[in-house]
């Protein structure tokens, strides 16, 4: 495995690849890699020739109150995992590679960030969008690789890409769980064990509601209290935002149907976790 940090090595060892006759897979990350992490390089090993994984903590897309420096980094073991899961190239680039000291252009979506984590965290998907635009020109990737549990995030993303005509495919992938059901997340690390055992409670919650909707229950707003019902009786958790939103635009919608996401985020002490399921 090649492991870079300059953006000119990055680029010097793509066109070899391209050069080839290689495809390029790209899989932005932010490091403290886990088996949903795994997933997605395995995503995109299937369908290119040449993977690169980036691990880039963006300092854009945390607010000044947020987590950037309490988010765990784990330098070595993902290098090692990167290398164990096939990944052709690892891109570690620091912040000054990333961004000059007097930067001042950024890319901005302005109607599929408005709601969910968007209506939360202010700048947040401006700094992704960003710092994914400069990853694209950088590596110009025939396919990117991006998980489904951040749903809205993968959505902004393909609107950037169809608004801006970057030549790349958008691949989501599914949403990888612990055993007991818990969506893996890196921030899963900042939890303590009495609140990470309780925090099943999110996607047990979102379970109990697509079983009501199977029962017939199609009343989005019952779902919604319900969610937030369960997940509050939890001591410490508080529910930032349960939505039922239609897969494609992202708005809220009064009944429930095919093709509706069910979306949570909730807040436990300085941790945010954030999940959905489909309703197919």
């Amino acid at each position: 495995m090649i492991q870079v940090a300059g953006i000119d090595e990055l680029r010097h060892h793509v066109a070899t690849a391209r050069n080839a006759g290689q495809t390029v897979a790209l899989v932005p990350t932010m490091g403290c890699l886990h088996r949903g992490h795994r997933s997605l390089f395995a995503v995109a090993r299937r369908q290119s020739d040449f993977v690169v994984v980036s691990i880039f903590v963006n300092p854009l897309q945390f607010g000044p109150t947020e987590d950037f420096d309490r988010y765990p980094r784990t330098p070595e073991d993902d290098a090692a995992i990167c290398r164990k899961e096939g990944v052709a190239l690892l891109f570690s680039p620091e912040p000054e590679t990333m961004y000059a000291p007097d930067h001042s252009v950024v890319v901005e979506e302005t109607s599929l960030s408005r709601g969910l984590c968007g209506a939360h965290r202010s700048g947040h998907f401006r700094g992704v969008t960003t710092v994914v635009a400069k990853l694209f020109n950088i590596v110009q990737p025939d396919i990117a690789v991006f998980g489904q549990k951040d749903a809205q995030q993968t959505a902004i993303i393909r609107r950037m890409v169809r608004d801006l005509n970057i030549p790349v495919r958008i691949v989501a992938a599914p949403t990888i769980r612990e055993s007991d059901g818990l969506a893996l997340s890196s921030r899963n690390r900042l939890l303590d064990h009495d609140t990470r055992r309780r925090a099943t409670v999110i996607h047990h919650s979102l379970c109990a509601a697509l079983e009501s909707y199977r029962r017939g229950e199609r009343d989005a707003g019952r779902i919604r209290r319900d969610i937030v019902s369960r997940i509050e009786e939890q001591p410490s958790f508080s529910v930032e935002y349960a939505a039922a939103i239609d897969a494609g635009t992202l708005e809220p919608v009064s009944r429930l149907r095919s093709n509706v996401l069910l979306a949570v985020a909730v807040r436990t002490g300085n941790v945010r976790l954030i999940d959905n399921v489909s309703i197919a």
